[in-house]
């Protein structure tokens, strides 16, 4: 439609946002924080950070395949509030003070997933994650979800790219949840210092057991994998060669395990599905 006259094109950015953007995104980047603030004398190593009530909400809520009941979780006040109470906890730790890789690991991934449920519970129902990551104008959940941790609030994206992933560990791909289907399976219990590497690498297995993350043409030798490797192919090696030696011992053993151990093979990525990993919609188990 032409304009009239050049007064009545004059209208305001922010009234076009609004009409084109639902009314619970017209803030941009509204932040939402989560968790407490704990004076500096009060807070604690990672070390003795206890995740006993977390694993007995994933023992509640999270199936075998890394599916979330939602809508259970959603209509328990009293399990809103568990999780409430263990985010604040999770403020209660230092991560400057001395602690074991370890526990800094489960620490971090544990708190990442915690938020991702969070996230979600706060916007259920909901179909995707990705409706709630706004690009320009609105509330992003990686962005704008703060945890605050020792004084300060960290972001879902601080989580990952400022903070676990800096700790040298690639298998956290394979345990941190994006709560989608082609996320990795968010296990059904917390990660702990003491099983963390057992944890790590049955996770890693589970994911590329998925059809959904991996494929294999022995007689191509051809390799397809989940976008994840494709989006963080740098955290498994400096090349191809040396990505497909990283993961090698996680792959399903056979044809696929020995090529990719001795890095050769051709490499292409799976289509991400963003959808829920949701009990209630997800009928197709993660294997």
């Amino acid at each position: 439609m032409k304009c009239m006259s050049i007064s009545f094109c004059l209208v305001p950015l922010a009234a076009v946002c609004a009409l084109l953007i639902p009314s619970q995104q017209a803030a941009a980047g509204t932040k939402v924080s989560v968790g407490a603030s704990v004076a500096p004398v009060q807070q604690v190593s990672v070390d003795q950070i206890d995740h006993r009530s977390w694993d007995a909400l994933l023992k509640r809520y999270v199936d075998q395949n890394g599916n979330v009941n939602y809508q259970a979780w959603k209509q328990s006040a009293a399990d809103q509030q568990a999780l409430d109470t263990y985010l604040s906890h999770l403020s209660a730790a230092n991560p400057n003070a001395q602690a074991s890789s370890a526990a800094k690991l489960s620490f971090w991934i544990n708190a990442y997933n915690a938020v991702t449920i969070k996230g979600i519970l706060r916007e259920y129902p909901t179909s995707s994650i990705r409706n709630h990551t706004a690009k320009l104008i609105g509330y992003n959940i990686w962005d704008d979800l703060l945890l605050t941790v020792g004084g300060k609030p960290y972001s879902l994206n601080q989580m990952e790219h400022e903070v676990l992933r800096k700790m040298g560990e690639p298998r956290i791909h394979f345990a941190i949840v994006c709560a989608s289907i082609s996320c990795p399976r968010l296990l059904n219990e917390a990660y702990t210092a003491d099983r963390l590497d057992e944890q790590l690498s049955t996770n890693s297995r589970n994911f590329f057991s998925n059809q959904r993350n991996f494929r294999f043409d022995a007689q191509r030798q051809q390799f397809q994998l989940s976008a994840i490797l494709e989006w963080f192919g740098e955290d498994f090696g400096a090349n191809q060669a040396s990505q497909l030696q990283r993961i090698a011992p996680y792959l399903p053993q056979g044809p696929a395990q020995q090529l990719a151990s001795q890095g050769r093979g051709s490499v292409s990525f799976l289509e991400y599905d963003w959808g829920l990993n949701d009990q209630a919609t997800t009928r197709t188990a993660r294997r």
